[in-house]
């Protein structure tokens, strides 16, 4: 590889390649040798040391100092298809690789037809008490109750001072366009999705077995191990499951309006408990993908961590998912509506990388340069795809 190319390739993971640099870029990657060079060219550990030049924030930085540290970043692939690495990569206004293996650049193509700026979800939810009460808790803004403390950004419950026999429960909803986290009493973290509901314990009873239950949507589990053998046991409860574990983390996507839920390992072991009287055991890495009403169980085992978690990074990865589905999550941080004019495009797979701070357009410009696309409208709150 020449040192022009090279320099080239670091600006582009640094967001800093001009048009030209790109259009270069590309050339160079018609090669399929040049493909396997770019692979070896961005392994995490030399990646890490680039991407570092330019985050937005000392905040962002720490996430991604996270990720590396539990080496939960993603490499290039052989086949040169674009995902992240380092929490940083994008593919808005730096081009991108699409399926066919070519390398496209963008453009400033932007419809006539936008009417409407749509700005990204925030971290918003709201909070339901014991009493039925309901405390709406917004970005940035702090709150304090009798039990629990927030940020603007997550919950904290604290460990209770004297012991109790009695449970109470507390509800923390996001809506659609809204995401939140919350520190359970035991310490375990939960990262609440778009449109989730969970309810939980102000304070576990010393000595049993600790239980939540997603309600609807997705969240992300890390569960804090303790020592007692009882108390250890943590369950998550969900429509006709029981998610069973130890001290591990672990994502679950269940919402009201998919058939499917998804239960995808990353650390430790989970038993699933399902309705038909099945007990499933996880490994890191793999998934269980659970129809109840059909009573259909899958496993997948070599399932990509980062592409089911990334949500929780602010980054959507899109790795050659149909459209209909990728439109849907786009829907639920957005809060919009989508409307297919063309039925046969929705199906066609699309694969991509996109920070969710980026406004709804940006992403619309990237799925038209992307060919899946003749057009886009926005109105009001409904995307129109054609």
């Amino acid at each position: 590889m020449n040192r022009k190319i090279e320099k080239i390739i670091i600006k582009y993971f640094a967001r800093s390649a001009s048009i030209d640099e790109l259009e270069a870029l590309s050339k160079w990657m018609k090669d399929p040798i040049n493909v396997d060079c770019f692979r070896e060219f961005s392994e995490i550990n030399y990646l890490a040391d680039y991407s570092l030049i330019d985050f937005d924030s000392e905040n962002e930085k720490q996430k991604t100092l996270k990720m590396i540290r539990q080496k939960r970043l993603i490499k290039i692939n052989p086949l040169g298809i674009f995902r992240y690495a380092a929490g940083i990569i994008l593919i808005i206004g730096l081009g991108y690789l699409i399926k066919d293996h070519k390398f496209k650049t963008l453009t400033n193509d932007i419809p006539k037809t936008v009417n409407t700026i749509i700005e990204p979800g925030s971290n918003k939810a709201t909070l339901t008490l014991e009493d039925g009460s309901l405390l709406m808790l917004a970005n940035d803004q702090k709150l304090k109750t009798q039990n629990a403390d927030s940020n603007g950004e997550v919950i904290t419950y604290n460990s209770p001072k004297k012991k109790s026999d009695k449970i109470q429960y507390n509800y923390l909803t996001t809506p659609r366009g809204g995401q939140y986290s919350l520190v359970l009493s035991d310490k375990t973290e939960v990262w609440l999705n778009s449109e989730s509901q969970l309810k939980y314990p102000v304070a576990f009873i010393e000595g049993e077995t600790r239980e939540v239950e997603l309600i609807y949507g997705e969240a992300y589990f890390d569960v804090f191990k303790i020592s007692d053998n009882q108390a250890s046991r943590f369950k998550v409860l969900n429509k006709s499951q029981v998610i069973e574990v130890l001290g591990t983390e672990f994502n679950l996507k269940a919402y009201k309006d998919e058939d499917y839920t998804y239960t995808t390992l990353v650390e430790g072991k989970v038993d699933i408990n399902l309705k038909n009287g099945d007990k499933k055991q996880l490994f890191p890495e793999q998934q269980a993908k659970w129809n109840p009403s059909i009573n259909s169980f899958s496993l997948k085992t070599d399932v990509n961590i980062n592409n089911e978690i990334s949500w929780r990074y602010g980054i959507f990865n899109f790795d050659g998912k149909p459209l209909v589905e990728i439109m849907k999550t786009i829907s639920r941080w957005y809060d919009i509506d989508v409307l297919f004019l063309n039925k046969e495009i929705e199906e066609t797979e699309f694969v991509g990388v996109i920070r969710k701070n980026r406004n709804l357009e940006d992403i619309l410009i990237n799925i038209k340069n992307f060919g899946v696309i003749k057009d886009y409208e926005i109105n009001k709150k409904t995307v129109i795809l054609k």
